[in-house]
């Protein structure tokens, strides 16, 4: 008897990359000083909506059309994602002349305003935002989540095709 465990194992490996770049994320913050901007919040959310979806198709382990539903989420939180990081990157192409000015920090934002309003401000996008602190060959931060969001997307893909061809 063969037994294929590929979709489970599919959102298993989304959500532990998941986790891990959520780590990171907050490794960089913590340990080594790299204030998040509001864009990178949003961000982070991105991966957090990915790791839930992920976690669902993880435990249900469905090889039916239920998959589909946890693969949408994950779908989800890629596009947002790869929506935000995008936003980010086109800031950071900015010359300096036309980067906008620096505006108040995400948490003073929820805590002032609605969440809608919150996510707006942070995608008309503020001075910080711009600042590229940390690159990796040549990448900022958000090059490196846009090329994850896709990354875990085909990931969810494959997990989700693999399930198909044994229904």
């Amino acid at each position: 008897m063969k037994i294929d465990l590929f979709p489970r194992t599919g959102f298993a490996l989304v959500l532990a990359l998941s986790a891990a770049l959520l780590g990171f994320a907050y490794y960089a913050e913590f340990a080594l000083g790299y204030e998040p901007c509001p864009l990178c919040i949003l961000q982070r959310f991105a991966f957090i909506i990915i790791a839930i979806g992920a976690l669902g198709g993880m435990l249900h382990g469905s090889r039916r059309a239920s998959r589909f539903i946890y693969g949408a989420v994950v779908f989800a939180g890629g596009i947002w994602g790869m929506t935000t990081a995008g936003r980010h990157l086109w800031l950071q192409s900015l010359p300096p002349s036309e980067v906008p000015e620096c505006g108040p920090g995400f948490d003073f934002m929820v805590e002032y305003f609605s969440w809608f309003e919150a996510i707006r401000s942070a995608f008309t996008g503020s001075g910080e935002c711009a600042e590229v602190d940390w690159t990796l060959f040549g990448l900022s931060m958000p090059g490196w989540t846009m090329i994850w969001y896709v990354l875990l997307m085909i990931l969810t893909v494959f997990a989700l095709r693999k399930g198909n061809h044994h229904e």
